[in-house]
């Protein structure tokens, strides 16, 4: 969890919907989809978003036996120190089976006092 004040950029709190943690500059759960907050300049902040990461890629099962996978997230900062690792998604895949995995980072830019750089 982040220790970040409110307003500051990267705060963080839990979606009251799903309990996943959130940006707390979210107007809408980027897990459940369900709106938080109103905000009117919610289409602009929309438009202004852009994706700097998006990768997709589709695996397959062998054609016998069954394979087991694990889909690890890792996040890790400018000196290589790993800031999260979360295990996402778990499962089984059956001959003929196959799985599509997405990874897509969102960003927006932070303004005016949010844009401030915290000290560490």
């Amino acid at each position: 969890m982040n220790a970040a004040r409110p307003g500051l950029p990267g705060a963080t709190r839990t979606c009251p919907h799903c309990k996943t943690t959130i940006l707390d500059s979210a107007n809408v759960c980027p897990a459940c989809k369900h709106h938080l907050k109103f905000d009117p300049e919610a289409l602009q902040h929309a438009a202004a978003k852009f994706s700097p990461l998006h990768v997709e890629g589709t695996i397959h099962a062998p054609a016998e036996g069954a394979w087991e996978y694990t889909m690890l997230l890792s996040i890790r900062d400018e000196d290589g120190h790993e800031v999260t690792r979360q295990v996402v998604g778990v499962g089984a895949m059956f001959p003929g089976e196959q799985r599509t995995f997405t990874l897509a980072v969102e960003a927006v830019a932070a303004t005016g006092y949010k844009a401030v750089k915290r000290k560490r």
